[in-house]
């Protein structure tokens, strides 16, 4: 009588063991939003247009894109950012950048032609994430004077040191868009003074 009590026994053992097994790993997401301390209000003097963000095909996934310190790649399934990379990098932008020049993102929106529109081109050529050492963003950008149609092409190649874990990797790439968001901005305000050129490296 006690050997199919046995048998059930181990039975039931290996089906527990396998569920836990089987269990799936939490997920954690990230956003590179936020990040940007809020200003006080200013008063709008210019529109801008912040044009969809071009990203490498490599890192354009929701999964991180890390580099380990001994040069592997490495796709993280159970951390991921909130939303796809380059409309996260684009959100952030447009954040950071209407932030520092008192601004309004008009994309795709109708808006009055009294003050001038400067439309924000950004292909960004580099994202690297390389774990407890640096966030690195290189992007080409253009501002575009619509009233004028004259435009500037700059680079920034914003590369942050981070600390171990992954909320410092991604309080570096908010630097680096901050970074960007900043070159940015200050050519807008030269083109206000008529004295565009492209931010030193």
């Amino acid at each position: 009588m006690m050997k199919p009590v046995l048998v059930s026994c181990a039975a039931l053992l290996a089906s527990v063991l396998l569920g836990a097994c089987s269990t799936p790993q939490p997920e954690y997401f990230y956003t590179l939003g936020g990040g940007v301390d809020a200003q006080p209000a200013k008063a709008v003097k210019y529109y801008v247009e912040v044009l969809a963000v071009s990203v490498p095909q490599q890192v354009s996934r929701n999964q991180f894109v890390v580099t380990a310190p001994s040069g592997r790649i490495e796709l993280l399934e159970q951390q991921r950012w909130a939303g796809p990379l380059a409309g996260e990098i684009g959100q952030a932008l447009s954040t950071a950048l209407t932030n520092d020049l008192g601004a309004i993102d008009v994309f795709r929106t109708p808006h009055p032609d009294n003050l001038p529109v400067y439309r924000i081109s950004t292909n960004v050529q580099r994202f690297e994430s390389v774990m407890g050492q640096y966030a690195l963003i290189d992007a080409v950008w253009s501002a575009r004077q619509l009233a004028s149609n004259k435009v500037l092409t700059c680079r920034t190649i914003a590369n942050e040191k981070v600390g171990a874990g992954y909320a410092e990797l991604v309080q570096g790439h908010r630097r680096a868009v901050g970074r960007i968001a900043a070159d940015v901005a200050n050519v807008v305000r030269a083109f206000d003074n008529g004295h565009a050129a492209c931010p030193a490296a």
